[in-house]
């Protein structure tokens, strides 16, 4: 060995910038591992472009400080003094920041300005990449280099390989015959290969230009090659948003026919960016399409147009779709006004009532879009809400029910202008109590009454009045919770709420309210609250029995048929609103008279597992008016099971265990036969390679309603096939009318880098007599994104 050689062994050593190993030469392998690393996640995301894609943080091995410390262990050092090299041989480990290198052997020559690192090379960055290689050999300023036997799995689980990868013009990283999967020991088996993989002969990645591009590209699937690209490029993982196209989606329907729509990103600015879908189908034409965002600071919103004019609209025939030209236009807002307020809107505006659903657009599913400005404030106890609604129907009008009573769906609807909700409670005790208040302002305009007939026109009901209406209410409450030395719980409490109206009603409307213009109720209350839980146990476990009672006392509900009922039609009386203080759903109606609920709540901790919940309870009217048992043109109240001074029985079960069983059911039975009046069932189970879903509805008939009596039965199964192979299905099943009303089965393939799945459903929900039937295919590639396709069966 000559003189101005020195061998080192079992060396641990800490190096800062005055350090003979030159911690930058180091830090510039790193730098080079990382940018492989970077470009196997950019070829894991092959995705619209607008959506982040994953990259690691800024904190790569160059932005780091030269003040960060390196700590290099290895069995030998070797100083070359005389040639300026510095080697590191025998389990090389480098500990720099967040990054650690293994490798057999690190060399770094001055003279020739080259680190290479040998035999076994691996790298894990910040981000939980790992690299490995069996040669790495580079110019020590980065501008040059090769990797030799590349390998890169990154944090997503994703693996890339090349046979060589090589680095010029300072900036440019050429990976030959390039092969990347989905997933590494897919599955979760040692060695495990994904059904997909993509080969290239060569994947660039230009960092000056941020892009990745493939060449002569290859998806194989099952071994067999499905699709080939001459050249394909896209944003490298640090480009948020590019420019450039998306995975196209084809479409298939009865009246469009066949179609495809091919997306269009352009970022315009950081800021702001617009999406083209334009569409083109073989029956009716090219579909225009396009979205403008723009993010302030803020903030941000959105708008969307989308138009055609129909080559054939007659296959819309019988539909406000008969028509040539069709349009539609949408825009949200979200904007923050401070910590505690913002504001924003949702706005949908179509030409016609069925140009959302026949085209597949936003709001499709829905028998009405919603279009609205809202303010909301949140407090620490406190809370604001105000909305400005508007209602655009999706339905058409149906005139064949023969029945007197008008069919302009839309001149039904109401607008509302505004609603605002103010709630809170007051952040000191009262008397020992909490104080808590509720008020609500209302206001709207609607065209035309809305009513429906039933029993052959013979009878009807009011769902709205035509007219402007506008109410105020306030309600203010206080309640203390005392507990006594034996474990009774007390709980008094008082209050009062107040109602002014201010009506005009249209001179046609066929309401039978008040002549005046403006009413006004204030209605007191005070009541107390008992509880007394009891607990044993036993063999079955730990139960705490809970009776209860509630006294309320209230003078009667004096406007009555007098004013509008927009907010509280919606009445259902089970074992959940037994204690609520008003079982009205909204402020249009106020319970009145002295009410007395009782009944028990009984919980079990089994001590197999699992518990077991009931509730049993029944409501008395005690004195004064029964606001249920009152008729007016809305009907609210009538065949509730509250109508009488006795209530309907209410009851509650539900059953949970450890073994994957989940058991719920609610009833309402008659109060003098015992008869059930309503009912609903659910069942779920986890059972081996089955799961399933088993419910059952029932609803009496409610004569005063004009509600017939049903009954329905909703199945729902999943059978796993094996560990990637499985059927399922659905059906819903109407009892009284003995038919099915909807139904679908279908099969499905799982793996952890692809899912398939096809069905085929049938819907008689429409209002037509005619049955819907519709196959569905989904494919979806990990990490590429899914396609998927449904076609409308003829009848």
């Amino acid at each position: 060995m000559s003189p101005s050689m020195f061998l080192l062994t079992s060396v641990r050593e800490n190096s800062g910038p005055a350090s003979r190993l030159r911690p930058r030469s180091f830090r510039k392998l790193l730098a080079t591992l990382s940018v492989a690393a970077l470009v196997s996640v950019a070829g894991s995301v092959v995705a619209p472009a607008q959506t982040p894609a994953a990259y690691p943080p800024s904190g790569t091995a160059e932005s780091a400080t030269d003040k960060q410390r390196m700590l290099l262990e290895a069995d030998t050092l070797i100083y070359d003094l005389d040639n300026e090299k510095v080697s590191a041989v025998g389990s090389v480990v480098i500990y720099y920041g967040d990054y650690v290198v293994v490798s057999d052997r690190v060399e770094v020559d001055r003279r020739q300005k080259t680190v290479t690192a040998i035999g076994s090379v691996r790298l894990t960055d910040p981000t939980g990449n790992i690299v490995t290689a069996e040669k790495v050999d580079l110019a020590e300023d980065l501008s040059a280099g090769m990797i030799e036997s590349l390998e890169v799995i990154s944090e997503q689980r994703t693996v890339m390989r090349a046979r060589k990868a090589t680095r010029h013009d300072d900036d440019v990283t050429v990976f030959d015959d390039a092969e990347y999967e989905a997933c590494v020991d897919c599955d979760g088996v040692k060695g495990g290969k994904p059904i997909w993989t993509i080969k290239s002969k060569q994947i660039i990645h230009k960092q000056g230009e941020r892009t990745v591009t493939f060449r002569q590209a290859t998806l194989e699937f099952a071994g067999v090659p499905i699709a080939w690209v001459p050249h394909l490029s896209q944003p490298d993982p640090t480009v948020k948003r590019k420019t450039g196209f998306l995975i196209p989606g084809p479409v298939y329907d009865q009246s469009l026919g066949f179609g495809l729509t091919v997306p269009y990103f352009w970022a315009l600015a950081p800021d702001m960016d617009i999406t083209f879908r334009p569409a083109a189908y073989s029956k009716q034409g090219f579909l225009a399409d396009a979205e403008w965002r723009h993010r302030l600071d803020t903030g941000y919103y959105t708008l969307r147009a989308a138009g055609i004019k129909q080559a054939n609209p007659g296959e819309f025939s019988g539909t406000t779709g008969d028509t040539d030209w069709r349009g539609a236009l949408f825009s949200t807002g979200r904007f923050a006004i401070n910590e505690r307020w913002n504001w924003g809107w949702n706005v949908t505006v179509a030409s016609d009532r069925s140009f959302l659903g026949d085209y597949d657009l936003p709001g499709s599913s829905n028998d009405a879009a919603i279009s609205d400005v809202f303010l909301r404030g949140f407090g620490e106890r406190n809370s604001f809400d105000a909305h400005l609604y508007g209602i655009f129907v999706q339905q058409e009008d149906d005139t064949s029910t023969g029945l007197p009573q008008d069919v302009d769906l839309q001149s039904k609807q109401p607008f509302v202008h505004p609603v605002i909700d103010y709630a809170g409670i007051v952040d000191r005790p009262v008397f020992g109590g909490q104080v808590s208040y509720t008020s609500n302002l209302t206001s709207l305009t609607r065209q035309k009454d809305d009513i429906f007939s039933f029993d052959g026109g013979t009878e009807e009901r009011f769902r709205g009045v035509g007219g402007t209406f506008t109410r105020a209410s306030v309600e203010v409450m206080w309640k203390r919770q005392m507990i006594d030395q034996i474990g009774q719980v007390f709980t008094p409490f008082v209050g009062v709420s107040g109602d002014a109206y201010f009506l005009d009603t249209w001179d046609d409307s066929t309401a039978d309210l008040a002549n005046e213009h403006v009413l006004g109720q204030v209605m007191p209350m005070a009541g107390i609250e008992y509880a007394y839980p009891i607990m044993a146990s036993g063999a079955l476990g730990t139960t705490v029995v809970t009776p209860m009672a509630q006294l309320i006392v209230r003078p009667d509900e004096n406007l009555v048929g007098d004013v509008p009922n927009e907010d509280s039609q919606s009445l259902v009386f089970d074992e959940t609103s037994l204690f609520d203080i008003n079982k009205f759903s909204g402020f249009d109606r106020s319970e009145g008279g002295t009410r007395l609920n009782v009944g028990f709540r009984q919980t079990t901790n089994l001590a197999v597992g699992g518990s077991l919940t009931t509730v049993f309870g029944q409501s008395y009217h005690l004195a004064g008016e029964n606001s249920y048992a009152e008729d007016t043109i809305y009907g609210t109240g009538l065949d509730s099971g509250l109508e009488s001074d006795s209530s309907d029985f209410v009851a509650g079960l539900v059953l949970n265990t450890d073994n994957g069983l989940l058991f719920g059911t609610r009833a309402r039975f008659d109060d003098a036969s015992f008869e059930v009046r309503r009912a609903e069932a659910q069942l779920l189970g986890l059972m081996g390679p089955i799961t399933t879903s088993l419910t059952y509805a029932y609803l009496d008939e409610q004569p005063d309603l004009g509600i017939e009596e049903r009954s329905e039965i909703q199945g729902a199964a999943n059978l796993r096939l094996s560990r990637k192979w499985r059927l399922f299905g659905t059906t819903r099943y109407d009892t009284v009318n003995e038919d099915f009303v909807q139904s679908a089965v279908g099969i499905g393939y799982d793996e952890e880098a692809f899912s398939a799945s096809i069905s085929y459903s049938e819907d008689s929900t429409s209002s037509s007599d005619t049955i819907d039937r519709t196959v569905f295919l989904r494919l979806g590639f990990r990490t590429l994104g899914d396609i998927s396709s449904s076609s409308d069966l003829d009848d």
